[in-house]
């Protein structure tokens, strides 16, 4: 295959094609199409060096005020950040004369909008046409038709490329559970690399630091809630992905694709190779929209949904359909949790009703703890004896955590990565359930004009985080105290190193582990109360003992 360097630049002042102006001549100012749809993008295209490099998206904000600027995700060279998509060829041939990064271009129209497509022009001279059709659709899909047209009296061999370019590395989370960097689909498989490890490889290898050739697929740029990717118009050709690092005095990146090999075109040919470009919002309907209107397969997976996909994206769709149903996503998160609680309530009930026998049980188990303090295998044996004769299966208790357990994390994902969940509100000064809760117990909340987090993050305990401390310690003091007086300890103080751990987590996850807890709480009472009713009536009920009064007597 013919290699797909970097697009050079001409000289400023030269126009490719045309002869060289005279030195001291002014350039005229770039010229530029503007691009633009109802609700979602406004930019524009430079007509120097065909580049879509100017996009911000309209309905989304820079924070949670609606007087905020609007996120721009694609500007032009110049800007502290330059990004942005370019279409072009390579002279496959080593002779004919292809556009460059400083060619300009002309334009049959001034604006591109839906239902508006424009064509972009440039002859070299020598017989040669080169032509690029842009369509933009009502989202973030743009869709380019490379077109060159052969009226020399040679063959020529041109090789059409279409590349997404960083010209600046960009500021990351940094967090682990989240991807940001080169991601994409290629033959069936995800290909994710950060930008550490594409640098890595990139001087390893002194070239691409992965390239493949598939039958369609997608690659781009991904961050934590905006995607760049490019894609095949049609997904049955085949295709060549590189994910590339610069280093020519700071960290250039690109994702470029094109086909294997040049094409020869015979004079009076011409030959159209078309790739789509999206630059927008990672909405979860909308990508999967895009992935089954055009086959392009698991673009959904630009999402960073984990481990736990086969949990995240169907907890998305039902909080979504939730927040959509209510007007509000915090109220969905309480009818999703009271849901799973109700699905899952068999087995919890299960659960609980050992943990109200073990809670009853713990007199007994510490008088034996103490009868075989210097005989632990003794002490043991009559631990499960006692298990056995009561019908107590001590392991059950654990059922409620582990379940628990993914389902945090795949609720973390979807209010974590999801864009929808960005800017969410819920009630009162909640308004960001993607965002950490911004009151603060060590300035009153908000009563002192101070900000306790100049000095450390660990000087943050917000209300909703204190709420889940004090429901968790409420749900320890209903479980039966451990036997082991280490383990016992260890439990007393989770209540509070959760209450610092979840401080700094989005609200939303937060909301969520209180309001569990509640329900937890009193689903628990309630199955002691049951127990507690049954075993009077058939009179083997033991009033709790706390394992201290136990000792005395």
């Amino acid at each position: 295959p013919v290699p797909l360097p970097s697009v050079p630049a001409a000289p400023v002042g030269a126009t490719p094609g045309a002869a060289a102006a005279p030195a001291g001549t002014p350039r005229a100012p770039e010229q530029r199409v503007t691009v633009e749809n109802p609700t979602r993008v406004l930019g524009s295209i430079s007509l120097r060096g065909a580049r879509f490099d100017d996009v911000v998206l309209k309905g989304y904000h820079e924070t949670v005020d609606r007087n905020s600027p609007l996120v721009r995700l694609l500007a032009p060279r110049g800007n502290a950040h330059p990004y942005f998509g370019q279409w072009g060829w390579t002279a496959a041939d080593g002779r004919t004369r292809v556009p460059d990064a400083d060619t300009d271009w002309t334009a049959d129209g001034t604006a591109l909008s839906p239902g508006r497509p424009v064509t972009l022009r440039w002859d070299n001279g020598d017989g040669v046409e080169f032509r690029i059709r842009l369509e933009l659709d009502a989202d973030y899909m743009l869709l380019a038709r490379q077109t060159v047209v052969n009226r020399s009296a040679e063959p020529i061999q041109v090789l059409p490329w279409a590349r997404i370019r960083r010209e600046a590395t960009p500021q990351v989370a940094g967090f682990f559970i989240l991807h940001e960097g080169f991601v994409g689909v290629l033959d069936g498989r995800l290909h994710e690399w950060t930008y550490a490890d594409a640098r890595e490889e990139a001087q390893k290898r002194r070239g691409p630091a992965f390239e493949q050739e598939s039958t369609g697929g997608w690659s781009g740029f991904t961050d934590k809630y905006w995607l760049t990717a490019l894609t095949p118009e049609n997904q049955a050709t085949r295709i060549r992905t590189a994910y590339r690092h610069v280093n020519d005095g700071g960290d250039r990146w690109q994702v470029d694709m094109a086909p294997p090999a040049a094409e020869t075109l015979a004079p009076g040919a011409e030959s159209t190779f078309g790739m789509r470009l999206f630059a927008g919002a990672k909405e979860v309907n909308l990508l999967d929209a895009y992935s089954d209107r055009y086959g392009i397969v698991d673009f959904d997976k630009a999402i960073d949904f984990g481990w736990f996909y086969f949990l995240t994206k169907p907890f998305f769709h039902v909080l979504h359909f939730l927040g959509t149903l209510t007007g509000n996503f915090g109220v969905a998160i309480l009818l999703f949790t009271l849901g799973l609680k109700i699905l899952f309530f068999p087995l919890a009930n299960k659960a609980y009703k050992s943990m109200a026998r073990m809670k009853v049980l713990a007199p007994k188990m510490t008088e034996i703890r103490d009868r075989y303090k210097d005989d632990p295998a003794k002490a043991q044996s009559e631990m499960m004896a006692l298990y056995r004769s009561e019908k107590v299966n001590p392991a059950s208790g654990c059922l409620p955590i582990l379940i628990q357990i993914p389902v945090f994390f795949a609720l973390y994902k979807v209010l974590f990565v999801t864009i929808e969940m960005r800017h969410a509100p819920f009630f009162g000064w909640i308004r960001d359930l993607s965002a950490p809760d911004p009151t603060n117990l060590f300035n009153l909340f908000g009563l002192l004009p101070f900000d306790p987090m100049q000095w450390s993050t660990l000087f943050h305990m917000p209300a909703w985080a204190i709420a889940m401390g004090i429901t968790m310690y409420l749900q320890y003091k209903l479980n039966p105290t451990p036997p082991d007086p280490i383990q016992a300890k260890i439990f007393a103080w989770m209540p509070l190193i959760f209450t610092f751990m979840l401080a700094s987590f989005p609200a939303g996850l937060v909301i969520y582990w209180t309001w569990n807890n509640l329900l937890s709480i009193g689903q628990q009472w309630y199955i002691m109360q049951l127990d507690a009713k049954a075993q009077k009536k058939a009179g083997t009920w033991v009033a709790p003992a706390k394992p201290e009064k136990a000792k005395k007597g």
